[in-house]
Order: structure tokens, then C-alpha cells, then sequence
């Protein structure tokens, strides 16, 4: 259980002097400005190259080459190919982590550029592009920006800075391990227990030059299921002969669509339930034995979240057998992301460096997002701040641009400079000021 915070801590937290400059740190502005051309460079390349979750070999391979280059000593392979450096600052102080996911997603590029992908891969046995649809390209050059910018200035940095180069956000692939779960599970934090752990993620439903974060519950708990449907082939001309297990799926589909509308008191928190993929049959007129259906839920309390579960198995499996048929629903199918939650006070305080970066209006607090993410699995160990960077160029309205995992996502690259600027302004200000306590889960 989350602990309440104090009023007067809250109060002391948001004081504008209290922990963060008044302005962007000149040593932000100058950093930012020696590191811009290789961030973009950087990206560029692993847009080109992408990879999928535990596949992500190349991209593992180019930061570890990268991160020596700067003298540092990266640990590889941690949860497959993830990648984790420490920069040892010249000064006493507390502990940060960075991280950056860096797979890609299977989808294929619609985006006009030089460096667009080209690559496909079989995934879930059919022949797909893939695309850094949702942006980890930029988080990963982004990061090695920062290592870049923290090594040249680590003399004079106090404390130290862990750089968690991730894979597989977007998932393990099925019956595998991967993502913060498994780097976690594999001793990321056993050695290094940072006292913060920061992360951004460029949205395309932000304007480039605008920063949206929120205390508390940020993005939410997503959970996948998989509902096999069982009936009895029978040919299409006669459809008595057999159980079709076509018909009972659409059937548990439409009822599901009760579970949110008329069980889930959706006037506290918001809850999803959506089916992403159907699959069965062959041939136009055999009915087959079974349909796969594949889909996720999303939900911000953890009552609502097991209730949701039992709700959606029930009707699979009561539906199906009112149809004839039966059901295996495996509700969820795998452990789950936990919301991302951003510690208030962590939250209070780095957000006066936020605004040093974009300017107070530019740092927006955003609705709660039905998306979700790994990075809730540290924010489950350590106080944690994730926060969203603006990707969509002027001129295009944001609510109608290609939203992230679209073919079409396109990223202005001025998001790069902000996230940069944006996360290193954090990072300095937490390391140079590190006075407060912040709230424990």
C-alpha cells in the first residue's frame, strides 16, 4: 500500500529552490550541444537496424561498442541482451538509474525516410516488417547521449549513474522470459540499489517541445489473455454436423464487451478489455475445430484487475458451452505489467527541472494512459519518475498524428534534444541536491 505524504512535505517539496535550478544548468546547454549530432546519428541507425524483444543482438552489440568507446565497462547479456554500464562520479553521493528500452515491434514502415526499415522477420509464424514503430530507437540514442555527456563531466559528478540499456519492453515472445522483470529477477538492482530510477518515452499525442508527467498512477497495469475455442469441424454446407467454433467466438466476443460497459465501475478508474487477434480455419467452406482468440486488459487497480480476469473466463467458458462448444481461457496467459507509478514526492521535486528544460507551460500533466509499461517493475523497487517527451512535429495536430506503434509513427527529431536536455537536467539536479525523502510503496 502506497503511503500518504505529508502536506508539508508536499509543501517543501514543491518549493522552487528546493532541489533544482531556477534555470537550465549551462552545463546542460553545453552537454546537449556536443552530443546533438551523434543522438541523432545514433538513432538513425538503430531505426534502420531494428530488432524485436529478445532479439535484440545488433543493437546490444552497437551500445556495448559505444559505451566503451567512452571508457566505460559494460555488462551484456543481462535477461539476453541487455546492457548495463555504472559512471562513477569523481564526488560522495546517491545512486541513479537511466534506463532505455530498445526493441522493436513487428510492423511495417509506411514512413518515407533515407534510414526507413527495411527488415522483416517471421513473428508468430507470418512474415512481418519491423519497425521502431514506438520510439525505443530514440531512447536508446538519447541515453547514450547522456553517457556521453556524464562521462566528460564525471570528475565532478557526485555519486554515480547506472545506464540500463533494456530489452524486450514490448514483450517476451511466447513461452520466454524477458524485459525489467527479468533484469530484475537476474540481479540488476543486487550490487547497484539506486535510490532513483528515471525514464522518458517520446508520444505522439504530445507536441515536440512539450513534457507531460504525472504524480502517482501514470500509464497502466496490461495484461494479455488467450481464449481457445473448441468445437467439431464439420463442412460449411453443413453446419448441424459439428460444433462452429467461428460463430461461439464472435459470440464470447460480444459478450465480453459487457465485462467494462455493465460490471466494472469504470466511473473510479478507467478499465480496457480488447481483442487483438482471431484466428482459425483454413478453407471457405470447412468449419474448423478450433479459433484462437488473443487480447489485452488494462486497468489501474488491482480489485478491478483480478475481477476483470474472473469475469472474462467466466464468460469464455459459459458462452462456449452455451454454444456446444468449449473454452480454454487462459486469463492472463503470462505474468503481467503492474502500473507505472510515479512516486509523488520523487515526482514534486524533479518537476521544477522538467520546467527548466520546456518552460512551465510547456510541462503538462496528461491523463492517466491506458498504455503500459515495464519500467513499473523498478518503480516497484525504487521511487521512480517516468515522463512522456512530445515526438510530433509542428504543424501536425497531435490528436490525429500516427500514434506510437503505427507504420506510420513518425518522430521530430527535436524530441531528441528535449529528452536529452530533459533527462540529464534530472539527473544533475537529483545527484547535486540529493536532500529529501521520498515516499516508500
Amino acid at each position: 500500500m502506497r503511503r500518504l505524504i505529508l502536506p508539508a512535505l508536499i509543501a517543501t517539496l514543491l518549493a522552487p529552490a528546493a532541489h533544482a535550478q531556477s534555470g537550465e544548468r549551462p552545463e546542460v546547454a553545453t552537454a546537449a550541444a556536443a552530443v546533438k549530432q551523434n543522438v541523432v546519428t545514433w538513432r538513425r541507425d538503430f531505426h534502420q537496424h531494428p530488432e524485436l524483444s529478445n532479439r535484440e543482438s545488433r543493437t546490444a552489440a552497437e551500445v556495448a561498442r559505444q559505451l566503451r568507446a567512452l571508457g566505460l565497462k559494460p555488462v551484456i547479456g543481462i535477461a539476453h541482451h541487455g546492457v548495463v554500464a555504472i559512471i562513477e562520479g569523481g564526488k560522495p553521493g546517491p545512486k541513479v538509474a537511466l534506463r532505455a528500452d530498445m526493441d522493436a515491434l513487428p510492423v511495417t514502415e509506411q514512413v518515407d525516410l533515407p534510414f526507413a526499415s527495411k527488415v522483416t522477420t517471421t513473428f508468430r509464424g507470418e512474415t512481418v516488417g519491423v519497425m521502431h514503430a514506438c520510439g525505443h530507437d530514440a531512447h536508446t540514442g538519447i541515453l547514450l547521449g547522456i553517457a556521453k555527456s556524464l562521462v566528460k563531466m564525471k570528475a565532478d559528478l557526485p555519486g554515480s549513474v547506472m545506464l540500463v540499456f533494456q530489452p524486450s519492453e514490448e514483450g517476451a515472445p511466447d513461452g520466454e522470459e524477458g524485459g525489467a522483470s527479468l533484469m530484475l529477477k537476474e540481479g540488476l538492482f543486487k550490487d547497484f540499489k539506486p535510490d532513483a530510477v528515471f525514464g522518458l518515452h517520446v508520444f505522439s499525442t504530445l507536441p515536440a517541445g512539450q513534457i507531460g508527467v504525472r504524480q502517482g498512477p501514470l500509464m497502466a497495469a496490461s495484461d494479455k489473455f488467450t481464449i481457445k475455442v473448441k468445437g467439431r469441424q464439420t463442412h460449411g454446407s453443413r453446419p448441424w454436423g459439428g460444433v462452429d467454433p467461428i460463430v461461439t467466438a464472435a459470440d464470447v466476443i460480444e459478450s465480453a464487451q459487457s465485462i467494462v460497459s455493465r460490471r466494472t465501475d469504470i466511473a473510479r478508474l478507467p478499465a480496457v478489455v480488447s481483442f487483438g487477434s482471431i484466428k482459425g480455419g483454413i478453407r471457405y467452406n470447412i468449419i474448423p475445430d478450433d479459433v484462437e482468440l488473443v487480447g489485452t486488459i488494462r486497468t489501474f487497480d488491482e480489485g478491478m484487475r483480478q475481477k476483470i480476469f474472473t469475469d472474462l473466463k467466466n464468460v469464455a467458458e459459459h458462452v462456449s458451452l452455451a454454444n456446444g462448444a468449449t473454452a480454454e481461457a487462459s486469463v492472463p496467459d503470462r505474468d503481467g505489467n503492474p502500473v507505472t507509478y510515479n512516486d509523488p514526492a520523487l515526482t514534486a521535486r524533479m518537476l521544477p527541472s522538467l520546467k527548466a528544460v520546456v518552460g512551465d507551460a510547456n510541462v503538462i500533466e496528461p491523463p492517466l494512459q491506458m498504455g503500459a509499461e515495464d519500467f513499473s517493475f523498478y518503480a516497484k523497487e525504487v521511487p521512480s519518475m517516468f515522463f512522456f517527451v512530445g515526438a510530433t512535429a509542428p504543424g501536425i495536430d497531435p490528436a490525429t498524428a500516427p500514434g506510437n506503434h503505427s507504420p506510420k509513427f513518425a518522430l521530430d527529431e527535436s524530441s531528441l534534444d528535449i529528452g536529452l536536455r530533459a533527462l540529464l537536467q534530472v539527473t544533475l539536479d537529483y545527484l547535486h541536491a540529493p536532500t529529501a525523502t521520498v515516499s516508500q510503496r
